[in-house]
C-alpha cells in the first residue's frame, strides 16, 4: 500500500492524531514558552474561533459577512462594562448571549437581502455600533476608554484552548446535521433549496446567530489582553477582514483549512504588525488577491490539485513507457 492509499484510508485517524498533539503542545506550552509566545499563542487559538464561525456562514451558504468586527467588539464590551459585577466564566457566556441575540435582531431584518446588498449591510453594521458606542462613551460616561482588568495569561491561554475546542466540535457537528445539509442547499442553489422546502430564512438566521457566539465569546476572552480599550479598538475593522482573510487562505472545503490559515496570519500578524504596521494590511490584501485568483479551494485544495497533476504527469509517463516497451516487443 503506497503512501498515498494509507493517508486517504486512514485520514480520519491520521488527522485525530494530529489533533491530539496539537493539543498536547498547547496544554504543556506555558511551562516552557515566555510570557509573549504564550500571547502569540493565545492570538492565534482566538483568529482561529473567529475564522472557523465566519466560515461556517459564509462558507457554507456563500452570503459574505463582514460582521464578525460588530460581535467580537460586543464581546470585548462586555467584558469592559461587567468585569466588576460578574465572575469572568458567567461574563463569557453573557458575552455569547448578547452577540447572538445581536446576529439574531440583525438577522431577521437584514437576511432577506442578497449578495452585496447583505455584504455592504454587515460592513455598515461594525461602522454604526462602534460610533454608537463611542456617542455613549463620550457624552454619557465622559469617557474616551476603559481599562481592564489584568488577569493570569496562562489562564487566558487554557481558556481560549476550550473556547476553540468548543467551537471546532460544535461546527463539526453542526456541518453533519440537517441544519448544515440545509446551509449547503443554499450555498449551491437558493431558489432550488426553496423548492425543496428549505426555510432558507430562517437557516441563514439562525446560522449567522449561532455563528455569533463564538466571536463574542473569543471577544470577551482576548478583552482582559489588551489592557485598555476604546470603540475603535474594540471594533476594529481588522477583526472582520482577517477571519476572512484566514479563512480563504486556508481553505473553506474542510474544517481544518481556516485554521490552517488562523496559524498562519496569527503569527504573522503578531509578530509582523509591530515591524512593518504600514504596509501590513496592505501586504493582507496582496495575498488575499493572489489566493483567490490563483488558489480558489485554498491551502487544503493545493494537495488535490497537485496530487492529480503529478497523477496525470505518471500517468502519462507510464503509458509512454508501456508503448516504447510495445514497440521494442
Amino acid at each position: 500500500m503506497d503512501i498515498t492509499r494509507l493517508f486517504t484510508t486512514h485520514r480520519k485517524l491520521l488527522l485525530v492524531g494530529f489533533l491530539v498533539l496539537i493539543l498536547i503542545f498547547i496544554t504543556t506550552f506555558p511551562l516552557y514558552g515566555g510570557a509573549y509566545p504564550t500571547r502569540v499563542l493565545t492570538t492565534i487559538l482566538m483568529y482561529a474561533i473567529m475564522a472557523v464561525s465566519w466560515a461556517m456562514f459564509s462558507g457554507a451558504t456563500g452570503y459574505m459577512s463582514l460582521a464578525p468586527a460588530a460581535f467580537f467588539g460586543t464581546g470585548i464590551w462586555s467584558m469592559v462594562l461587567l468585569q466588576d459585577y460578574l465572575p469572568f466564566p458567567v461574563i463569557i457566556v453573557v458575552g455569547s448571549l448578547i452577540s447572538f441575540a445581536l446576529a439574531l435582531l440583525i438577522g431577521l431584518v437584514t437576511l432577506r437581502l442578497k449578495g452585496i446588498y447583505f455584504t455592504i449591510f454587515s460592513f455598515g453594521l461594525v461602522v454604526f455600533i462602534s460610533n454608537i458606542v463611542n456617542y455613549v462613551e463620550v457624552k454619557v460616561f465622559h469617557t474616551h476608554g476603559r481599562y481592564l482588568l489584568l488577569m493570569d495569561r496562562t489562564m487566558l491561554l487554557y481558556t481560549m484552548l476550550g473556547l476553540a475546542v468548543v467551537t471546532v466540535l460544535a461546527i463539526y457537528f453542526i456541518r453533519r446535521s440537517r441544519l448544515g445539509l440545509a446551509m449547503q442547499s443554499i450555498g449551491g442553489n437558493e431558489e432550488a433549496a426553496e423548492h425543496m422546502g428549505v426555510n432558507t430564512t430562517m437557516v441563514k438566521v439562525l446560522t449567522f446567530a449561532i455563528s455569533a457566539i463564538f466571536m463574542g465569546a473569543a471577544g470577551v476572552v482576548t478583552a482582559p489582553s489588551l489592557s485598555y480599550v476604546n470603540p475603535d479598538i474594540a471594533f476594529s475593522l481588522s477583526y472582520s477582514f482577517l477571519p476572512i482573510l484566514m479563512a480563504v487562505f486556508g481553505g473553506m472545503g474542510q474544517l481544518y483549512g481556516p485554521i490552517i490559515g488562523a496559524v498562519v496570519f496569527g503569527y504573522l500578524e503578531k509578530t509582523l504588525k509591530a515591524q512593518f504596521a504600514t504596509y501590513f494590511m496592505l501586504g493582507f490584501g496582496i495575498i488575499l488577491v493572489v489566493v483567490i485568483l490563483f488558489l480558489p479551494n485554498g491551502i487544503v485544495g493545493l494537495a488535490p490539485m497537485l496530487r492529480d497533476k503529478l497523477g496525470g504527469v505518471i500517468s502519462k509517463l507510464r503509458k509512454g513507457g508501456e508503448a516504447e516497451q510495445h514497440a521494442n516487443t
